[in-house]
């Protein structure tokens, strides 16, 4: 061990550098996130994630800014293609 060290350019425990996702809350009605959850169980991956590649699904096929009643509509497409998929 060594008698002094040099903190100069440390930096505290908390801060972290960005990771290119932001922690959100949201609320999403239960039944869409039960189904997540279970679709996410059986694909191997978390459901934060499916819901991720959801949104940016839809992103990409309609390039449009997402406002609530969008982000609603939305999940609700990709859980009912979910569902058929079964």
């Amino acid at each position: 061990m060594k008698a002094e060290y040099d903190f100069s350019e440390a930096k505290r425990g908390a801060v972290l550098p960005q990771t290119g996702k932001t922690r959100i809350t949201i609320y999403i009605d239960d039944d869409v996130l039960e189904t997540f959850r279970e679709q996410s169980e059986s694909a191997g991956k978390g459901y934060q994630t499916m819901m991720n590649e959801a949104l940016r699904h839809y992103l990409e096929k309609v390039k449009q800014p997402l406002d609530e009643d969008t982000l609603r509509r939305v999940i609700q497409e990709e859980l009912q293609e979910f569902r058929t998929a079964k």
